[in-house]
């Protein structure tokens, strides 16, 4: 016999017996319960003084009797009752009201978060006899604001409702409304979310910078959600009620995935994905997602797997029984590791390795960097926020053919070129990967062999796009980086840039307030108020290296010179 789910402390053997055998009830496809078993329901509730709910599946089988108190039954883990995005759960919850109470908000909100076909209440008269059926299904469409529909009052004697057709035509329905909203494309279909305590316009920018990251890794979005609340949920991180409605909205647009602007613990992610049955991922995901995509030399590659697994190492859960650990007596762990713990040691362990890569790919880059530095070449970096205009800049200047897309994070490997300036002058220029705000620290950490090619530069670029309504804060997060990464010694150069997106009294205004010369990368003839700023603040560095190669050459020659006459002298 299957076992209860509940509050079954205290019960008499009879009814524990009777509950029990509620298992061998079937109800026929037409029915949403039968009278006979809402009736015996109905009577055994009223005699326990608590709750009773049957889950349902569509062919009329009771898979689950769940015991609650007088007020309300709590629904066990769902997750093995899986569904294809956009469909129901294939399960509906009966359960008793003990006063004769029409659907709880409590019911409705499960009915959407759950995706259940149905949810009923029987209501229980004083001599323990259902009066009226009150349910509730989840609403195609809800352009009158309400997720879900409410159906008038049933009779006990009266549920032949057609109900396996009603659902399949609300199936139908549903299938029909996504395939309205449904993308040209075959792209994965999101939904953003963002949960802030800021002011509305702060959380309005960092929304649409998570849009653009989502497109750019080639996602498509459905829709944009904003909560603002005076103190965020450490459970659910949004409110209960706010989850109900994007799980219905999920539902009705054929939602894949849910991103959130905030990143989630591990507890969070665990907390929604009980409630909604869809992926979840953060804005620190979503960029190691793009990485991943970016990743094309075995460095990268390298790199980026590195701040993945790091991140994914503490977020490893289980989610259900099957993966519990076994005990085995005191202090023992059982007679063996369980596939949880087996998944940590391998990430683990694939840590370490890719950290010991990684310090050889640092020990490379240390040599290369060491044959620059004998030849006594300047460094000038570009720096900047992803998608500023860094490699297009370098394409310009070196006549080169980087990758240069109108994407966010397009370019991850350092890329390094030659640069001739007026009096023979000499420096290598070298493009990195781009910045973003509050970029995830294990990235940061990943990536310490490409930014460590920043420490041995003369000069930096800051490369701004001008045009984004956001770039101030963009300037301030990519100094705010530059500061992390202590290399604020280095002298820093403005560049402006998309400076023929923006009107030139404008672009004057702004390059007199930010101190930096406005150019448009694409366009060879802006560039050379900044060849001529780049070729003054190198020149002293150009200089001193040359006069330390001449010193140093004419040390050689001397010394040669002496070792001959010496020769000439025996």
């Amino acid at each position: 016999m299957k076992k209860l789910f509940g509050n079954t402390g205290g019960l008499k053997a009879n009814h524990v017996r009777r509950l029990e055998n509620l298992y061998r009830r079937r109800i026929p496809a037409q029915y949403l319960i039968t009278p006979e078993l809402a009736r015996d329901v109905s009577r055994l509730s009223h005699e326990i003084h608590r709750q009773i709910g049957l889950l349902i599946n569509r062919s009329g089988k009771i898979v689950h009797v769940l015991i609650g108190d007088h007020q309300k039954i709590m629904i066990p883990d769902l997750s093995e009752f899986r569904t294809a995005p956009g469909r129901l759960k294939g399960l509906r919850c009966i359960h008793t009201h003990l006063k004769n109470d029409p659907l709880t908000q409590d019911d409705l909100t499960d009915l959407a978060l759950l995706q259940l076909d149905m949810m009923a209440a029987i209501g229980v008269a004083q001599d323990g006899l259902p009066r009226k059926i009150y349910a509730g299904h989840i609403m195609p469409s809800s352009e009158n604001g309400n997720p879900y529909q409410e159906m008038p009052p049933m009779d006990s004697g009266h549920l032949d409702m057609g109900y396996l057709e009603f659902i399949q035509a609300l199936e139908t329905e549903l299938a029909h409304v996504q395939v309205t909203h449904k993308s040209a494309s075959d792209k994965e279909k999101a939904l953003l979310i963002s949960v802030t305590t800021a002011l509305k316009p702060v959380a309005m920018d960092s929304l649409a910078e998570l849009k653009e990251l989502a497109v750019s890794s080639g996602i498509h979005v459905v829709d944009t959600v904003l909560q603002q609340r005076k103190q965020v949920d450490s459970r659910f991180l949004l409110g209960r009620g706010k989850l109900q409605e994007i799980s219905v909205t999920a539902l009705q647009n054929g939602t894949d995935l849910l991103i959130f602007d905030q990143e989630l613990n591990p507890s969070q992610i665990r907390s929604i994905t009980d409630q909604i049955d869809l992926k979840i991922i953060d804005r620190t995901q979503l960029i190691l997602d793009i990485f991943a995509q970016r990743a094309q030399s075995r460095e990268g590659k390298l790199q980026v797997e590195l701040a993945q697994l790091k991140y994914l190492l503490p977020r490893l859960v289980a989610k259900n029984t099957a993966m519990s650990r076994l005990t085995g007596g005191i202090g023992g762990r059982g007679p063996g590791e369980t596939k949880l713990e087996i998944n940590r040691r391998r990430a683990r362990d694939r840590i370490a390795m890719l950290e010991k890569e990684l310090s050889f790919v640092r020990k490379h880059r240390g040599r290369q960097r060491a044959k620059r530095n004998k030849k006594e070449l300047p460094i000038i970096s570009i720096i900047g926020y992803t998608n500023a205009g860094k490699s297009t800049l370098l394409n310009t200047l070196t006549k080169s053919n980087v990758l240069a897309e109108n994407r966010l994070f397009v370019t991850l490997d350092p890329t390094s070129r030659r640069l001739k300036f007026p009096r023979d002058m000499e420096v290598i220029i070298t493009d990195t990967v781009g910045f973003i705000k509050n970029l995830p620290k294990d990235l940061m950490v990943a990536f310490r062999a490409t930014l460590e090619e920043l420490e041995n530069a003369d000069l930096l670029l800051h490369v701004v796009d001008i045009s984004n309504p956001r770039f101030p804060e963009q300037v301030e997060s990519v100094e705010t980086i530059v500061s992390e990464l202590q290399l604020q010694a280095i002298p820093i150069a403005r560049v402006l840039n998309k400076a023929d997106l923006v009107d030139k009294e404008h672009t004057h205004n702004i390059s007199r307030v930010w101190d930096g010369i406005c150019v448009c990368a694409k366009d060879t003839h802006t560039l050379g108020p900044l060849i001529q700023k780049m070729a003054t603040l190198i020149s002293p560095v150009w200089e001193q290296r040359l006069n330390r190669y001449s010193g140093a050459s004419a040390a050689k020659s001397q010394s040669r010179d002496e070792q001959m006459t010496r020769d000439e002298r025996f």
